[in-house]
């Protein structure tokens, strides 16, 4: 009798705690739903004038037939040293391994992109308060470092708490990109790019570009645009929706008269054709040139094929630390320009990944 009543007891406790999970699997579902929003589109941003009032000698628009320079660097949000791995690539880690590793990794990057001197830095996955980088605000770190730049940032997440893995939930992140430029933004805008309407949104970045306008003294604009595409897995459409907005908005831009620089992290393999599709990971799909529109090309399209062969891959996965010639790398990252702007010089950035998964590219240009 007393085991009869052991067993009763014990399936009742068990169903309680059965119930208690599903409930409160149930309200975190509830909380995921009701605190999803996405910023909207066409946002007019903010731009932030320098630091310090440094008086660089350049001219107040740009010129033609001068030399500028430009630079793409994703920081990974400042977690990616050589060692890191993350759990959504494969990996094991979802937060940065301490706050001194992202101080260590947000100053080393900013210092990079200082010592390359660009007139334009384009720079992905900047952290504004997050839980996977312990709340740092990374925007202003890196605007300390370069004080001399106006700056613009385009915030693309702002996700709800997210209780994955439970070793270490994620947690939540407001996080984006941002453009720093040695020359006045006359304006900037924000658009959203399409992203998927199933339960994976809570898992991807709310993905955007920013535009930014800076004058030409023959009247017309450089139009720089800085995005961060989605890691598209098998979503063709998400994929497509994307290449068409941005192609649709380039192309407006060039119509118009204006010069057209497109940097970022695309999150395709840059280097493989669609022919080579099969042998490319799933998460980085070659870009589809044909969908360009005409007048724009990438850069290192232009580029001879053994200097395209030469040119260092931009990324590596995340699945493992870095181990060279053992580790998966690609290149992600890079420029489109319109066939008005000339390409003087192109690099992908050697660091061996010292500060995230992704090092620099570089690109040398005038404008016609």
């Amino acid at each position: 009798m007393k085991k009869k009543n052991l067993c009763k007891t014990l399936v009742k406790t068990m169903c309680i705690v059965l119930g208690i999970l599903i409930l409160a699997l149930l309200a975190y579902i509830v909380y995921l739903y009701a605190s999803y929003y996405r910023i909207e589109d066409n946002q007019e941003l903010v731009v932030e004038a320098p630091v310090d009032d440094i008086t660089t000698g350049a001219a107040a628009v740009l010129a033609t037939d001068t030399e500028y320079s430009a630079v793409t660097y994703n920081i990974g949000f400042g977690a990616y040293l050589p060692d890191y791995s993350f759990f959504m690539d494969g990996g094991t880690s979802s937060w940065a391994e301490s706050p001194e590793t992202v101080q260590y990794a947000i100053n080393g990057a900013g210092e990079l992109v200082k010592s390359l001197d660009p007139d334009f830095a384009l720079i992905q996955e900047i952290d504004l308060d997050a839980t996977r980088s312990y709340h740092t605000d990374e925007y202003e770190m890196l605007r300390n470092i370069l004080p001399e730049y106006t700056t613009v940032f385009a915030q693309n997440y702002d996700s709800a708490f997210l209780f994955y893995p439970f070793t270490q939930p994620h947690g939540s992140s407001r996080a984006g990109l941002g453009l720093f430029s040695k020359y006045p933004v006359s304006s900037a805008l924000r658009r959203s790019f399409p992203i998927s309407t199933s339960f994976s949104k809570f898992f991807d970045l709310d993905r955007c570009y920013s535009v930014s306008r800076i004058p030409v003294d023959n009247g017309k604009e450089l139009v720089i645009f800085n995005l961060h595409m989605s890691a598209y897995g098998n979503s063709d459409e998400i994929r497509k929706g994307q290449i068409e907005m941005l192609c649709n908005d380039m192309a407006k831009e060039y119509e118009a008269g204006n010069y057209v620089l497109c940097g970022g992290d695309f999150n395709h393999d840059l280097k493989a054709s669609e022919e080579d599709a099969e042998n490319c990971e799933s998460w980085a799909f070659p870009f589809p040139r044909t969908e360009l529109p005409e007048h724009f090309a990438f850069c290192l399209d232009l580029l001879s094929s053994e200097e395209q062969a030469a040119l260092w891959n931009s990324a590596r996965n995340a699945d493992m630390e870095y181990v060279p010639g053992v580790t998966y790398t690609v290149t992600l990252d890079g420029f489109i320009i319109s066939d008005n702007i000339e390409c003087l010089s192109y690099e992908n950035v050697n660091t061996g990944y010292s500060y995230s998964d992704h090092d620099p590219v570089k690109v040398e240009f005038v404008l016609k």
